[in-house]
This record gives structure tokens, C-alpha cells and sequence, in this order.
């Protein structure tokens, strides 16, 4: 499926508006993954505080422990902005077609450089009405353990005034990270209030984000 709909996107997706290229070439195959998960798998949602996601673009900072976030958060608004490895954008055909879509792509080798691209390359994306999203722990975490946030969405949110929308979830219990098979289950997930940042320093920025995180997967946990 992957395969077929990466090489339609790619003869298709050039003739298309932004919004329209990001709803066909990103939104059709991901809810086609979520909808053959549910069907195949018994892979469940239940999401609290979709109603509080601004209509205006927003930074999601969201919490990474599994593939399936990757699939869902795309869902949310359109169109949206990744930040991903620019190594994805050369395989064949499907990174082809995503490169269509103007994810944030930055070299991590060059750590140095990375935060200053992303900054001006999130300030344009916001420009275009499209949101971000990244992963503020930077990679796949276990279940029930946690990271130290990077800086980088903090820092554009500091840098343009965009709200945050910080996203919670257990994803990691059905679908583990690095791991192909799936359990039956139902994901939690929960949504926080957009957090203001007009006159907050990234710092700060971070600091709230990451808290309100931490105690909500702390509560999920639990459940």
C-alpha cells in the first residue's frame, strides 16, 4: 500500500495547493494505516482535548514512544510540518512524495546548525499556515520512561510567539517502540491547553511544557 500510494502522491501531488497535496498525499494514508490498525490489529483511540487544538497553527510537542504517533498527530491539522532527519526525504518514492508536503528537514550530524535551520525553517512553515510538529525527547522512548526536552520547539515557540500544544500519550503499550508486532489495545491520549509564549523565554517555555508532560504521563501510567 505504502508503495502504490507513494508513487500516486508523486505523479499527483505536484498539481495540488499545499492544502490539498498535504490532505491527499499525508491525511488519505495515514488514517488508511489507523483505519487497517484498528481492523487487523484491535488498535483503539480514546483522545481527551482535541476541541482545545487552536484553529490558527500551533507547535505540537508531542511525547514519542511508538510509530503510531507518527501516523495520528498528522491527522490533527492541515497541513502540517514535521521536523525529520533529511535522510528520509532520499528514499525512493516515499520520501519523494513527503518531500512535497515541506516537512522541516535538518543534518543532525551538525548539531550546531540544526537548531538555527529549524528556526528559520519553522518560522516560514508558520508563515504558510502550516503547524509544527516534532518530538521534544528526540527519540523513541520505552513506556514509563521519560527524556530531557530539547530546546528546538521551545525555541521557535519563544521566537514567533506560537501557542504549544503539548500531546500525551501511551502508545508505547500496544505498539512498542522498534518493535513490528502489535497488541490489541486502546491508546490513551490527552491533549493539554494550548500554553501562551508571547514574552516567555524558550526556557520557561520548556520548563512548562515538559512538567505538564511528565505529570501527564505520570496519570496514563496509572491507567
Amino acid at each position: 500500500m505504502t508503495v502504490f500510494w507513494a508513487t500516486l502522491s508523486v505523479l499527483i501531488g505536484w498539481a495540488l495547493p499545499l492544502r490539498r497535496r498535504y490532505d491527499f498525499i499525508i491525511g488519505v494514508w495515514t488514517r488508511l494505516a489507523l483505519w487497517w490498525l484498528k481492523v487487523t490489529c484491535g488498535v483503539r483511540v480514546r483522545a481527551v482535548g482535541l476541541e482545545r487544538i487552536p484553529k490558527e497553527p500551533c507547535i505540537f510537542l508531542v511525547r514519542h514512544e511508538s510509530t503510531w504517533e507518527t501516523l495520528w498527530v498528522p491527522t490533527l491539522t492541515s497541513p502540517q510540518a514535521p521536523l525529520v532527519k533529511r535522510e528520509l526525504l532520499h528514499i525512493p518514492l516515499w520520501g519523494w512524495a513527503f518531500a512535497m508536503v515541506r516537512p522541516i528537514a535538518i543534518d543532525r550530524a551538525k548539531p550546531n546548525t540544526a537548531l538555527r535551520q529549524f528556526i528559520a525553517r519553522g518560522k516560514d512553515r508558520l508563515n504558510r499556515g502550516m503547524s509544527i510538529a516534532l518530538f521534544p525527547e528526540g527519540t523513541r522512548l520505552a513506556s514509563g520512561e521519560r527524556g530531557k526536552f530539547y530546546r528546538g520547539g521551545a525555541g521557535l515557540a519563544a521566537a514567533t510567539g506560537t501557542h504549544v500544544v503539548v500531546i500525551a500519550h501511551n502508545a508505547g503499550r500496544v505498539w512498542p517502540a522498534r518493535r513490528f508486532l502489535k497488541r490489541p489495545g486502546e491508546i490513551a491520549v490527552t491533549i493539554s491547553e494550548p500554553f501562551q509564549t508571547k514574552g516567555r523565554k524558550s526556557s520557561e517555555i520548556n520548563q512548562l511544557c515538559e512538567s505538564w508532560l511528565n505529570d501527564e504521563m505520570s496519570r496514563l501510567d496509572r491507567v
